[in-house]
């Protein structure tokens, strides 16, 4: 059975969701983040020396990066299913959105997020962070224009793992401003798996 080590409030809730899609057996080992640093617990690192969730365990074998295990779980459980055919543009295209999801889009998202912390505002940080978060996101809300799924009009890896980027939009800022983005997160929700993981996400925090 397939063990996701999950934190609360992270980007493993999308592996719940994908899990859930794929209908496998797996089980929830729940870590809280620390209430005053929001730091994840040190129980992680007995799971992977950086300490961090998502990781999975499966068939012996301990993965971690979120695009990692989604192509794992994809290529072992998937049958076919939430992946364009290899060799066609459309698996390129899905490609991109995979990792596009955990470099150029979060990395100014955190960079935001963590500035915002800093007691004094920053010379060049903060500006450089607001700069291209704005460029990303109009970016992403660009290329969902007239469309409801990022590839090939129905649900792949790429929009399992670019969830958490249109959710951190809802929950940062008026989603309004990037309409594409809001209606791509609504048609997403009509999806019982991924509603499903936001309630299991809820029921394993403490």
């Amino acid at each position: 059975m397939i063990t996701l080590h999950h934190l609360n409030k992270s980007r493993s809730k999308r592996i719940i969701w994908l899990l859930e899609e794929l209908g496998v057996d797996y089980q929830i080992t729940a870590y809280q983040r620390d209430s005053v640093t929001f730091l994840a617990p040190p129980e992680l690192k007995a799971i992977h020396p950086l300490g961090k969730s998502p990781v999975i365990e499966d068939n012996g074998l301990i993965i971690a990066e979120s695009a990692a295990i989604t192509e794992y779980l994809i290529e072992h459980y998937g049958q076919g299913k939430f992946i364009p055919a290899r060799g066609t543009p459309e698996h390129t295209e899905y490609l991109q959105w995979l990792h596009f999801a955990e470099s150029s889009a979060i990395l100014p998202l955190l960079l935001k997020m963590f500035t915002a912390k800093e007691p004094v505002e920053t010379q060049f940080l903060s500006q450089y962070a607001e700069q291209e978060v704005a460029k990303v996101i109009e970016y992403f809300d660009n290329k969902l224009e007239n469309k409801r799924y990022l590839v090939e009009d129905r649900l792949t890896g790429a929009d399992i793992m670019m969830s958490f980027i249109a959710e951190i939009v809802e929950r940062n800022g008026p989603i309004a401003t990037y309409p594409n983005i809001q209606k791509y997160l609504a048609q997403l929700a009509t999806h019982p798996a991924f509603i499903k993981a936001n309630q299991i996400e809820l029921d394993n925090q403490a």
